[in-house]
């Protein structure tokens, strides 16, 4: 039986893979180390600094969610494989602040991408109002260029989006591949671009087909039903721009031989899943996540139990006369006499008498 000992010149950093390293103090017994080389700190435990949790437990969170689980599902399923079940409150953070972690880490890339683009839309349903996410996608690779939520379907909108995915492709296409919304028709689509229209699945000029986008929407609109409809427009434009970076760079496609469309666009992706993401990426801005105060509206009290009654009790009837009338008061000098007693003033079992007192 061999013991292994771990000393300091047999721990490795995790950054830069040296072996520099000095011990940086203790966190709730967590040793910390930190690395001549780099300047980095790290810790023992595979958990985060200022994180109480495994990453790998929260990657498989974030997977999960952008994979088709809803939050509340996703956390079942973390209690029964991990023993652990954070609030949906948490979940959710987790999710606004790692999709803005991937998309800060994505911005910087052009992709390679071919001549033929696919551009549609498709309805989503939020807070109960129907909005339109726009999409436009590279033929052969892929690669989702550019993404878009909007309240109309007017030429302006469809404008945007094309000039997102020139600016993420660098270059304009050669032919835009469009179904037969009249918005389409006054875009204009770069120099030399030939526009066409068609049905869904097939047009009969080039042959080419819109299949990718239209699994794509399949994809994203099955998603979305298991989100049980978005709050907001701002949340919508958060899921849409975490579903970007999942689906270019993390989520890979049988279509492609189990590849990502980054890696077939050429691009070379530092990360290869979220807890990647999570462990090595330094966001250049600071994520914070604000707690809205809820608006607390107060209530009329509502009084439970037996109701109070007035000691005054109510008559129902009206009172019924005297039958004898009232004795008549006695002139002054009359006194009252019995039992033994006399008075000036009546008492019990006194009878009245007349005369003066004496």
């Amino acid at each position: 039986m061999s013991i292994k000992i771990v000393t300091e010149s047999s721990i490795i950093c995790p950054h830069c893979n040296t072996g520099g390293i000095q011990k940086y103090g203790t966190y709730k017994g967590v040793q910390r180390y930190y690395c001549k080389v780099c300047n980095r700190k790290f810790k023992a435990d595979d958990t985060l600094f200022h994180m109480k949790l495994d990453t790998n437990l929260i990657s498989s969170a974030l997977n999960m969610y952008y994979e088709g689980m809803s939050i509340k599902a996703v956390r079942r399923h973390l209690l029964q494989e991990h023993n652990h079940a954070p609030s949906t409150a948490t979940i959710y953070e987790w999710i606004m602040k790692f999709t803005q972690y991937a998309t800060d880490s994505i911005k910087d890339y052009h992709p390679e991408v071919g001549d033929v683009w696919v551009a549609d839309e498709t309805v989503l349903k939020i807070d109960g109002q129907n909005v339109w996410f726009w999409d436009i996608i590279d033929s052969k690779t892929k690669y989702l260029l550019a993404s878009r939520v909007s309240r109309s379907r007017t030429t302006r909108d469809a404008q945007i989006l094309i000039d997102r995915a020139i600016k993420t492709a660098g270059k304009a296409p050669r032919t835009v591949l469009t179904d037969k919304l009249a918005s389409y028709l006054d875009v204009n689509y770069g120099k030399g671009a030939e526009h066409l229209q068609g049905s869904p699945f097939k047009f009969e000029e080039s042959g080419e087909s819109t299949s990718e986008i239209e699994r794509f929407h399949g994809t994203l609109k099955a998603r979305t039903k298991i989100m049980r409809g978005l709050k907001n427009i701002e949340t919508a434009h958060d899921f849409t721009q975490g579903w970007l970076a999942h689906y270019n760079y993390l989520r890979p496609h049988e279509s492609l031989n189990d590849r990502t469309p980054a890696e077939v666009a050429g691009i070379i992706y530092p990360y290869r899943n979220w807890q990647d993401i999570i462990r090595e990426h330094e966001p250049t801005t600071k994520i914070t996540i604000e707690h809205q105060p809820r608006d607390r509206v107060k209530l009329p009290t509502i009084q439970v139990g037996r109701p109070r009654l007035s000691k005054r009790r109510l008559r129902i009837t009206e009172p019924m006369p005297r039958i004898t009338p009232k004795s008549p008061k006695l002139p002054k000098g009359d006194y009252y006499a019995g039992r033994g007693m006399i008075s000036r003033h009546p008492f019990s079992g006194g009878r009245a008498r007349r005369g003066r007192l004496i």
